[in-house]
């Protein structure tokens, strides 16, 4: 059964905000490694960055992450 996992469009909003990871980085108060983890998907961010996050790119928090995957039934 596949996992489920948090996707973001971090990336994709940075480059139409012309937007460095440094810049977004300085924003919202963490290394610039983090937020290129986070991109990455290599690790996933708080509830608190990732509304910071969304707040520096001014998208909603929905916009740049979404689940895909399924919940597993209790």
């Amino acid at each position: 059964m596949p996992a489920v996992q948090l996707k973001n469009c971090i990336r994709r909003l940075r480059f139409e905000k012309n937007m460095t990871q440094e810049e977004l980085a300085l924003r919202t108060g963490v290394s610039r490694q983090t937020i290129m983890s986070i991109e990455r998907g290599q690790t996933n961010p708080s509830v608190l960055l990732a509304y910071k996050i969304a707040a520096a790119l001014t998208t909603p928090v929905t916009e740049v992450f979404q689940m895909e995957g399924n919940l597993v039934p209790v």
